[in-house]
C-alpha cells in the first residue's frame, strides 16, 4: 500500500494545505477549513482506490467536513465504469482533519496542518467526532506511563524513562478550561506547561521525535486527531492511549452531542459497546499496513507552513510508515502554470 499509495497521499495533504493557507491571517477559520476539505475530497477522489473515511472532523460544531462513511476514489467520479472496475481496487480506511487547527490559520499562527492516516479496511478506529482523553510520550516510555495514573506519576516514570528531572519536562496542554486542574498539577509536580490553543496531532507526534523539546501530551481534545496520532505513534514506537469522552459535563464546550445517554446511544450503533475503554496506538490504527501524512499550513515544531513566491509555492510534509519503518520530510515547489525560476529558499 506504501508504494501504491504514498505518492498519493502526500499531494492530497498538499493540496490541502495550499489551499488552506491562501487563507491564511484572514480571520476566517471556516473558509480556511472549508477549501482544505474541498481540495483534499478533489485530490482523493482521483486515486484509484476505494476508500471510506472511519472517523472525521466537523461533526460537533457543523463545520465543513468529509463525513464518516463517505466513500471516496476514482469509482466516486461521475464517469466511474469507464475508469475503474471496483473489484481490482484496494478498500482503504481514512482518518482525517483537512485543516487541523483552523483558528491557528485564521490568526496567522504556528502549527497548523493538513493531516490524515490510512490503512486497509478494518485498520483504523470508527468512532463518532467526540472528545477523547489523550496521553502521548516518547518511546522510552511506551507501556510504562498509563492514561490511568495521575499526571504526578506520570511525570516522575517519565523523568525516569528519560533519565531527567521532572523539572526539565515539557508537557503540552490544550488551554480549555476543563484542563485547569490538570494545568495545575503538572506545574506543582515540577513540569513546565506548554499552552496550545489548538492542533494537538503535533504535539502528539513530537513525542515521538528527540530534539523537540516536547515530553508529553496530556489532555481532552477530539476523537480525529487521537486515531491520527496513533497511527503515526505506532509507527514511531512511541507511547499513545486514548479514551473516548462522551459526556458534555467533561468536555465543558456544549459542543458534543445532546446530552451523555444519546452519546452513549451513537457510540453503541458503531460497535462500541465499552465506552469507558482505554485504546492504545495498535488498537487504534491496528492495520497491517498504516501510513500517516500531513503537511505544513502555518510552521510549526516538525514543518515549515506553505510559503508562496511569485509562480508557486513551496511545501514541507511529513510521511510516517510503519511497513517501511520511516519518517520522512518531504519538501516539494509546486509550479503554478508556466514554469518560473524555482525559489529555493
Amino acid at each position: 500500500m506504501e508504494n501504491t499509495l504514498g505518492l498519493e497521499i502526500i499531494e492530497v495533504v498538499e493540496q490541502a494545505a495550499i489551499a488552506s493557507s491562501k487563507w491564511m491571517g484572514k480571520g476566517e477559520k471556516d473558509i480556511a477549513d472549508q477549501v482544505a476539505v474541498e481540495a483534499m475530497r478533489e485530490r482523493m477522489n482521483k486515486i484509484y482506490m476505494r476508500g471510506r473515511i472511519v472517523i472525521g472532523e466537523g461533526e460537533r460544531d457543523n463545520a465543513p467536513m468529509l463525513y464518516i462513511g463517505e466513500e471516496v476514489g476514482i469509482c466516486t467520479q461521475p464517469n466511474a465504469e469507464a475508469l475503474c472496475n471496483p473489484d481490482e481496487l484496494v478498500e482503504i480506511d481514512i482518518a482525517v482533519d483537512p485543516c487541523e487547527g483552523t483558528n491557528l490559520v485564521a490568526y496567522g499562527q504556528p502549527g497548523s496542518m493538513a493531516v490524515l492516516a490510512i490503512s486497509e479496511k478494518g485498520g483504523l478506529f470508527a468512532a463518532p467526532d467526540f472528545y477523547m482523553k489523550k496521553l502521548a510520550a516518547p518511546p522510552a516510555a511506551k507501556g510504562k506511563v498509563d492514561i490511568n495514573k495521575s499526571a504526578t506519576e506520570n511525570l516522575k516514570i517519565l523523568a525516569e524513562c528519560l533519565e531527567r528531572s521532572i523539572e526539565e519536562l515539557v508537557i503540552v496542554v490544550m488551554k480549555r478550561e476543563r484542563h485547569n486542574d490538570l494545568i495545575k498539577e503538572i506545574r506543582e509536580a515540577g513540569a513546565r506547561v506548554a499552552l496550545i490553543s489548538d492542533g494537538d496531532v503535533g504535539a502528539a507526534i513530537s513525542c515521538g521525535f528527540a530534539g523537540t523539546n516536547i515530553h508529553a501530551l496530556m489532555g481532552i481534545g477530539a476523537a480525529p486527531e487521537g486515531v491520527i496520532s496513533a497511527a503515526a505513534m505506532r509507527a514511531l514506537g512511541g507511547h499513545f492511549q486514548g479514551q473516548l469522552i462522551y459526556d458534555p459535563a467533561v468536555v465543558k464546550t456544549g459542543l458534543i452531542g445532546e446530552n451523555r445517554e444519546a452519546n452513549i446511544d451513537r457510540l453503541k450503533s458503531m460497535n462500541i459497546n465499552d465506552p469507558d475503554k482505554v485504546y492504545d496506538a495498535h488498537e487504534l490504527a491496528s492495520g497491517k499496513t498504516v501510513l500517516f501524512a500531513a503537511c505544513g499550513i502555518t510552521g510549526g515544531n516538525l514543518m515549515n507552513g506553505v510559503r508562496f513566491f511569485h509562480g508557486g509555492a513551496r511545501t514541507q510534509s511529513l510521511v510516517i510508515s510503519n511497513q517501511s519503518k520511516t519518517a520522512r520530510f518531504v519538501d516539494t515547489i509546486h509550479m503554478f502554470g508556466e514554469p518560473k525560476t524555482l525559489q529555493l529558499n
